[in-house]
């Protein structure tokens, strides 16, 4: 990718994914543009418990939604509270997502990678 937008080189990002092979796409896409990928995790309890233990392993995030029918909402909370980047990722419309959460940055799946990392490439949520 080109473009100061869009890079991502060097950043440490956690993806929060339940769908494996929507992860595993994710994954190859953020290491393909130099990033390192954290994860990914699949479930909204295993997702809390890593990053109450690992705060120090990412500076941002990749945040599904849905996670195996659980939002994600106090995982978003906590990320924001802490003042790290996250995008919301959804394969729904943008109704999908709560209205508390609506500015945030969010991303449709499939993904169109340029929107994804130009959302991660800013440093203040």
């Amino acid at each position: 990718m080109d473009g100061t937008d869009t890079d991502i080189r060097g950043r440490r990002i956690l993806v929060i994914e339940d769908d494996f092979l929507v992860a595993q796409a994710l994954c190859s896409l953020i290491e393909e543009a130099g990033a390192t990928v954290v994860g990914p995790l699949g479930w909204l309890g295993e997702a809390l418990a890593y990053v109450e233990s690992n705060k120090d392993q990412f500076d941002s995030a990749v945040l599904d939604v849905d996670l195996h029918g659980e939002k994600s909402y106090a995982l978003a909370d906590w990320l924001a509270e802490r003042n790290v980047r996250f995008v919301f990722t959804t394969g729904y419309g943008a109704d999908a997502l709560d209205p508390a959460y609506s500015g945030y940055p969010r991303c449709e799946k499939p993904f169109d990678p340029r929107a994804l990392f130009r959302a991660l490439a800013s440093r203040n949520p």
